[in-house]
């Protein structure tokens, strides 16, 4: 079952000098020197463009499945600095530090580009398992 969703991969790339599609798609090291070089200046981003289904395909095996959308959990954690991509995985207490600190002034954000994937797919593995914390949130 997909994880992660085309039309929001592509939505990404358009901001792909960014690297944003790759983070998306938990390629974090690809997607740190497409930001730092502007998308292999531009070259690696249209490249991207026919890319993007394979990589969207090799991503589905890595994480998991479950009541955590991971499209819904970006567009939160791209709005801003709010936590918002926090409280939604379940994570109240980090959530309010950020609200309270924006972010951690913007470093615990750009933190969580890298790993979000992460938190997402552990939450729904403990919602999986039955892990009373997150099985009502």
């Amino acid at each position: 079952m997909a994880t992660h969703s085309i039309v929001m991969t592509y939505a990404l790339w358009l901001f792909g000098w960014a690297g944003l599609h790759r983070f998306y798609l938990g390629k974090r090291t690809t997607g740190a020197i497409w930001a730092l070089t502007f998308g292999l200046l531009g070259v690696g981003w249209i490249v991207d463009l026919f890319l993007i289904p394979g990589l969207r395909r090799d991503v589905a095996n890595k994480y998991q499945f479950g009541r955590y959308n991971y499209t819904i959990g970006w567009l939160l954690l791209l709005v801003g600095f709010f936590g918002l991509h926090r409280f939604y995985v379940g994570k109240w207490a980090t959530g309010l530090l950020y609200l309270c600190t924006a972010g951690l002034c913007g470093l615990g954000w750009l933190y969580d580009i890298l790993t979000y994937n992460e938190l997402v797919s552990e939450a729904n593995e403990r919602w999986i398992s039955g892990d009373p914390l997150l099985a009502s949130a």
